[in-house]
C-alpha cells in the first residue's frame, strides 16, 4: 500500500514541479515542451520496468537513468530546433555537459555491476513488483530533478548569451567533474592493490567521499546557470542541487557507506583518526 503511496506522491510532485516551469516554456509542435518530457521521463523507466520485472534483473537500473538523460537532452535539443530552427550556443554547452557526465556514469555504474554480477541493493526489493516498480520511480524522479535547471534552459522562449553567471556555472560544473572522475579512478586504483582497506589518501584526504561532492558541485553548476533563465516562481528550480544534497547524503549515498564503513573499520584507530580530520562531504580547504 505504501508503495502506491510513494509512486502517486512521486507522479504529483514532479507533475506540479512541472506546471510551475512551464510558464515560459517553448512548444513541440502544439504541446509545452516540459509536459512532453516530464511523460517521457517516466515511460521510459516504465518501459524498462517491465522487462527487468519479468527476468528479474536489475542490470539495467543504472543504466536507465543513463538512457533517460540522454533521451532528453535530445528531445530538448530537437525542440529547440523545432521551435527556433536553431540551436543556441548555451543550450549546446549545457546539453554537453549533461551528456558526458551521464556517459561517463552509467558506463560506470553498468560495467560495475556486470562486473560484481549483482547489485545488493536488489536482492530482495525485485522480486516484490511494487517495490521494484517505485525503485524505477524513485530513478523517474531523480533524472527529473537533477534536470530541472537544464530543463528551464533548454525550454526557454528566450534566447541568452554567454553572460558571467553562466560561466561560473560551467566553472564550477568542471570542478566538481573533475572531483567525482578523478575520486572514482583513486579509489579504483587504490582497491585494487589495497583489498580491504581504507582509502584515506588523494581526494579522499580532503574529505570522506570526494566522488559525491563531485557530483553535488556539478548539478549544482547546471543550477547556478539556469539562473540567468529564472524569474518568479520558477526560483523553485534551486531546490535541485538541495535534492541531490539530500539524496546523497541521507537517503542513497553517504550514509550508508558511513554505516558500512564504520562497522568495518570503527575498531581501528588510525580509521578513527581519519574520521576526526577528515569531513564526511564538502572537502576542506587547509
Amino acid at each position: 500500500m505504501k508503495e502506491n503511496i510513494y509512486s502517486i506522491f512521486i507522479i504529483i510532485v514532479s507533475l506540479f514541479l512541472t506546471y510551475i516551469i512551464s510558464f515560459d516554456s517553448i512548444f513541440f509542435f502544439d504541446y509545452k515542451s516540459v509536459y512532453v518530457l516530464w511523460l517521457l521521463i517516466f515511460i521510459i523507466h516504465i518501459l524498462v520496468f517491465i522487462p527487468s520485472y519479468i527476468y528479474q534483473t536489475e542490470h539495467y537500473y543504472d543504466l536507465t537513468g543513463g538512457i533517460t538523460f540522454i533521451s532528453s537532452v535530445l528531445f530538448l535539443l530537437l525542440s529547440r530546433y523545432f521551435y527556433f530552427n536553431s540551436i543556441d550556443n548555451v543550450s549546446l554547452v549545457v546539453s554537453l555537459l549533461v551528456s558526458v557526465w551521464t556517459i561517463r556514469l552509467s558506463s560506470f555504474l553498468f560495467l560495475r555491476v556486470k562486473k560484481v554480477g549483482k547489485d545488493v541493493r536488489f536482492t530482495e526489493i525485485k522480486k516484490d513488483f511494487k517495490r521494484f516498480l517505485l525503485a524505477f520511480m524513485l530513478s523517474g524522479l531523480w533524472v527529473f530533478m537533477c534536470l530541472l535547471p537544464t530543463i528551464v534552459i533548454m525550454t526557454s522562449s528566450v534566447l541568452k548569451e554567454f553572460n558571467i553567471l553562466i560561466i561560473f556555472g560551467i566553472i564550477v560544473w568542471i570542478i566538481g567533474f573533475v572531483f567525482e572522475i578523478v575520486a572514482d579512478m583513486q579509489k579504483t586504483e587504490f582497491n585494487k592493490k589495497n583489498k580491504g582497506k581504507f582509502i584515506s589518501s588523494g581526494l579522499w584526504s580532503l574529505s570522506r567521499h570526494p566522488n559525491y561532492f563531485g557530483e553535488f558541485a556539478l548539478w549544482t553548476g547546471l543550477a547556478i546557470i539556469s539562473i540567468s533563465f529564472l524569474s518568479g516562481v520558477m526560483y523553485v528550480v534551486l531546490i535541485s542541487p538541495i535534492f541531490i544534497y539530500l539524496l546523497l547524503n541521507k537517503v542513497s549515498g553517504v550514509n550508508l557507506l558511513e554505516d558500512i564503513a564504520e562497522e568495518r573499520w570503527g575498531s581501528e584507530k588510525e580509521y578513527q583518526d581519519y574520521k576526526k580530520n577528515t569531513p564526511v562531504f564538502f572537502p576542506k580547504l587547509f
